[in-house]
Protein backbone atom coordinates (compact mmCIF):
# COMPACT_ATOMS: atom_id res chain seq x y z
CA UNK A 1 0.00 0.00 0.00
CA UNK A 2 2.52 2.47 1.17
CA UNK A 3 5.90 2.37 0.59
CA UNK A 4 7.61 4.21 3.55
CA UNK A 5 5.38 3.20 7.14
CA UNK A 6 4.93 6.08 9.63
CA UNK A 7 4.72 3.66 12.30
CA UNK A 8 6.52 0.67 11.54
CA UNK A 9 5.59 -1.05 14.65
CA UNK A 10 1.58 -0.91 15.35
CA UNK A 11 0.01 -2.21 18.55
CA UNK A 12 -2.22 -4.73 17.42
CA UNK A 13 -5.50 -4.99 19.44
CA UNK A 14 -7.70 -8.16 19.17
CA UNK A 15 -11.09 -7.73 17.77
CA UNK A 16 -14.68 -7.89 19.90
CA UNK A 17 -16.23 -10.53 19.04
CA UNK A 18 -19.29 -9.32 16.60
CA UNK A 19 -22.65 -9.35 18.47
CA UNK A 20 -25.76 -10.61 17.27
CA UNK A 21 -28.14 -8.12 15.48
CA UNK A 22 -31.94 -9.03 15.84
CA UNK A 23 -33.99 -8.56 12.87
CA UNK A 24 -36.27 -5.85 13.93
CA UNK A 25 -40.09 -6.83 13.48
CA UNK A 26 -40.74 -4.48 10.32
CA UNK A 27 -45.12 -3.94 10.16
CA UNK A 28 -44.53 -1.89 7.10
CA UNK A 29 -41.95 -2.34 4.25
CA UNK A 30 -41.41 1.28 3.81
CA UNK A 31 -41.08 2.37 7.76
CA UNK A 32 -37.28 3.76 8.26
CA UNK A 33 -35.70 1.02 9.81
CA UNK A 34 -33.50 3.01 13.15
CA UNK A 35 -29.70 2.67 12.76
CA UNK A 36 -28.26 2.45 16.13
CA UNK A 37 -24.16 2.81 16.91
CA UNK A 38 -23.14 -1.10 16.66
CA UNK A 39 -24.79 -0.54 13.40
CA UNK A 40 -22.26 2.14 11.71
CA UNK A 41 -19.43 0.22 14.07
CA UNK A 42 -19.87 -3.20 12.33
CA UNK A 43 -19.90 -1.32 8.94
CA UNK A 44 -16.59 0.89 9.34
CA UNK A 45 -14.57 -1.76 11.96
CA UNK A 46 -13.20 -3.94 9.21
CA UNK A 47 -12.06 -1.12 7.01
CA UNK A 48 -8.02 -1.98 6.64
CA UNK A 49 -5.46 0.94 7.43
CA UNK A 50 -3.86 2.10 4.30
CA UNK A 51 -0.35 1.53 5.90
CA UNK A 52 -0.35 -1.88 7.31
CA UNK A 53 -2.43 -5.04 6.81
CA UNK A 54 -5.08 -4.87 9.94
CA UNK A 55 -8.61 -3.61 10.16
CA UNK A 56 -8.89 0.12 11.66
CA UNK A 57 -10.30 -1.52 14.67
CA UNK A 58 -7.60 -3.93 15.22
CA UNK A 59 -5.37 -0.70 15.74
CA UNK A 60 -8.19 1.04 17.81
CA UNK A 61 -8.42 3.90 15.28
CA UNK A 62 -11.77 3.24 15.90
CA UNK A 63 -13.75 1.81 18.26
CA UNK A 64 -17.29 1.12 19.52
CA UNK A 65 -17.52 4.41 21.94
CA UNK A 66 -16.13 6.58 18.95
CA UNK A 67 -19.22 6.32 17.02
CA UNK A 68 -22.35 8.32 17.96
CA UNK A 69 -25.84 8.51 15.89
CA UNK A 70 -29.09 10.45 16.55
CA UNK A 71 -31.64 8.21 14.51
CA UNK A 72 -33.99 10.79 14.33
CA UNK A 73 -32.14 13.77 13.11
CA UNK A 74 -30.51 11.33 10.65
CA UNK A 75 -26.81 12.16 11.97
CA UNK A 76 -23.61 10.12 12.78
CA UNK A 77 -20.57 10.93 13.75
CA UNK A 78 -17.53 8.92 13.88
CA UNK A 79 -14.20 9.94 15.74
CA UNK A 80 -10.91 8.72 14.96
CA UNK A 81 -7.53 8.04 16.08
CA UNK A 82 -4.52 7.75 14.20
CA UNK A 83 -1.82 5.32 15.53
CA UNK A 84 0.74 8.03 15.73
CA UNK A 85 0.13 12.37 15.79
CA UNK A 86 2.00 12.84 12.80
CA UNK A 87 -0.11 10.30 10.58
CA UNK A 88 0.36 11.44 7.49
CA UNK A 89 -2.62 8.81 6.52
CA UNK A 90 -5.01 10.35 8.85
CA UNK A 91 -6.96 12.20 5.81
CA UNK A 92 -6.92 9.17 3.96
CA UNK A 93 -8.49 7.39 6.80
CA UNK A 94 -10.85 9.99 7.24
CA UNK A 95 -12.19 9.74 3.15
CA UNK A 96 -12.32 6.06 3.75
CA UNK A 97 -14.87 6.32 6.81
CA UNK A 98 -16.83 9.05 4.99
CA UNK A 99 -16.78 6.47 1.55
CA UNK A 100 -18.29 3.79 3.33
CA UNK A 101 -20.93 5.56 5.18
CA UNK A 102 -21.71 7.50 2.03
CA UNK A 103 -22.01 3.93 0.46
CA UNK A 104 -24.03 1.84 3.59
CA UNK A 105 -26.06 5.02 5.27
CA UNK A 106 -29.50 5.96 3.12
CA UNK A 107 -28.65 9.39 1.63
CA UNK A 108 -30.92 11.51 4.40
CA UNK A 109 -27.97 11.15 7.07
CA UNK A 110 -25.41 13.64 8.19
CA UNK A 111 -22.00 12.25 8.42
CA UNK A 112 -19.38 14.09 10.57
CA UNK A 113 -15.94 12.53 10.59
CA UNK A 114 -13.46 13.81 12.74
CA UNK A 115 -9.99 13.11 14.08
CA UNK A 116 -10.33 12.75 17.90
CA UNK A 117 -9.77 15.51 19.88
CA UNK A 118 -5.18 15.89 20.79
CA UNK A 119 -4.47 12.84 18.77
CA UNK A 120 -3.08 14.76 15.35
CA UNK A 121 -0.81 17.33 15.31
CA UNK A 122 -2.87 19.31 12.20
CA UNK A 123 -6.10 17.92 13.91
CA UNK A 124 -8.32 21.36 12.45
CA UNK A 125 -6.82 21.15 9.03
CA UNK A 126 -7.77 17.51 8.93
CA UNK A 127 -10.93 17.65 10.28
CA UNK A 128 -11.84 20.67 7.83
CA UNK A 129 -10.79 18.54 4.54
CA UNK A 130 -13.00 15.91 5.98
CA UNK A 131 -16.10 17.51 6.15
CA UNK A 132 -15.82 20.04 3.36
CA UNK A 133 -17.78 18.47 0.12
CA UNK A 134 -16.07 20.21 -2.31
CA UNK A 135 -12.72 19.10 -1.29
CA UNK A 136 -14.28 15.18 -0.70
CA UNK A 137 -15.96 15.89 -3.80
CA UNK A 138 -12.64 16.66 -5.60
CA UNK A 139 -10.22 13.70 -3.86
CA UNK A 140 -13.21 11.26 -4.93
CA UNK A 141 -12.21 12.37 -8.89
CA UNK A 142 -8.48 11.87 -7.91
CA UNK A 143 -8.35 8.11 -9.71
CA UNK A 144 -4.81 7.01 -7.11
CA UNK A 145 -6.88 7.99 -4.18
CA UNK A 146 -10.16 6.35 -5.19
CA UNK A 147 -8.13 3.08 -5.89
CA UNK A 148 -6.20 3.77 -2.54
CA UNK A 149 -9.58 4.02 -0.86
CA UNK A 150 -11.54 1.04 -2.97
CA UNK A 151 -8.37 -1.07 -1.38
CA UNK A 152 -9.22 -0.32 2.51
CA UNK A 153 -12.81 -0.87 1.94
CA UNK A 154 -12.21 -4.33 -0.10
CA UNK A 155 -13.48 -6.80 2.16
CA UNK A 156 -10.78 -9.41 3.88
CA UNK A 157 -11.47 -13.02 3.71
CA UNK A 158 -8.28 -13.43 6.68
Amino acid sequence: MVSELINANPIVYEKKERRDRSAPSVEDEYTAEPIDQLEIFDHIRDIKDPEHPYSLEELKVITEDAVEVNDERSYVRVRFTPTVEHCSMATVIGLCLRVKLMRCLPSRYKVDIRVAPGSHATEAAVNKQLNDKERVAAALENPNLVDMVDECLAPSYA
